[in-house]
């Protein structure tokens, strides 16, 4: 099956034009050849009334896949749960208790994951890295949620 997908980039630096956005670039690869199709992407600054409100507009009239990348740490402005969590409708725990299995440094991730609508919402950190880790920790079940979003195999 082929999916959509979105992403956002969730850094102050990035949106800045401070630095470059090395960990969407990497997940917009990871996508393309795990079959998904990106068709929107992003960079936001950190906030978490900023990531409520783009996730808001991207999940709106979208069925897919929609994965942000950075604020999901210990940092101050590492925001991006939060800003998530007042959007989810659904929480998909199991999805970041997986990521965060990953290694040590997983356990500091504080992503959620979870939908809205017919949008699966996934965070994951901020390096390319990380990034792949945590992609590839979730990556063999993501087309079954989004086909049973989509009402696909009913239980």
């Amino acid at each position: 099956m082929n999916f959509n997908a979105k992403v956002l980039t969730v850094s102050t630096s990035v949106a800045a034009h401070a630095r470059d956005d090395d960990s969407g670039d990497a997940l917009v690869e990871m996508l393309t050849n795990a079959g998904f199709t990106v068709v929107d992407r992003a960079v936001i600054a950190d906030g978490q009334d900023e990531v409520a409100a783009t996730l808001l507009r991207l999940s709106e009239n979208f069925a897919g896949l929609l994965l942000t990348t950075g604020g999901t740490g210990f940092s101050p402005t590492d925001q991006t749960p939060e800003g998530t969590n007042r959007v989810l409708e659904r929480q998909a725990p199991g999805l970041s208790e997986a990521m965060r299995a990953t290694n040590s440094l997983g356990r500091l991730s504080r992503g959620s994951a979870g939908t809205r609508g017919d949008t699966l919402i996934v965070n994951l950190p901020g390096s390319p890295k990380a990034v792949k880790e945590h992609f590839e920790a979730v990556s063999d079940v993501l087309e079954h949620v989004l086909d049973l979003m989509a009402g696909g195999r009913p239980h």
